[in-house]
């Protein structure tokens, strides 16, 4: 059996999955990297996209995050997520819904914060389309 490393998804709400994975692929804010047993000690931002889990030597799950953190050491990656949900439970019109929020956030935007808020949703939005190709 191949060594693990053991993987933890939480959101706001509770704890979302707790496995030993072979790998995970998270999108970091600098591009996307895979975590794997004994990894070095690591601190990163999660930009919006899709995290590939991956046992059996292929991709077992994938999960859509809305951004968040991951800290990775050698035993365990535990990504802290704004809003995840399986990417299979990801539609089309979900994702033209936030698109549509957004850009009716970013025309009201009276403030800095409130325009900086709808671009992170659009930026959400747009993430959400690329990952249905």
């Amino acid at each position: 059996m191949a060594e693990k490393i053991q993987f933890e998804l939480v959101s706001p709400a509770k704890l979302l999955l707790s496995e030993p994975v072979e790998m995970v692929v998270v999108p970091g804010e600098d591009g996307d990297f895979g975590a794997l047993p004994l990894h070095t000690p690591l601190l990163s931002t999660v930009r919006p996209g899709v995290i590939d889990i991956h046992n059996g030597g292929k991709v077992t799950n994938r999960i859509f995050v809305a951004g968040g953190f991951v800290e990775v050491t050698g035993e365990r990656v535990t990504v802290l997520a704004e809003e995840a949900f399986p990417l299979d439970e990801l539609t089309a019109e979900l994702a033209e819904e936030r698109r549509a929020a957004a850009q009716v956030a970013a025309t009201e935007a009276k403030t800095d914060i409130e325009r900086g808020r709808a671009v992170q949703q659009a930026a959400i939005a747009e993430a959400m389309g690329i990952a249905l190709r």
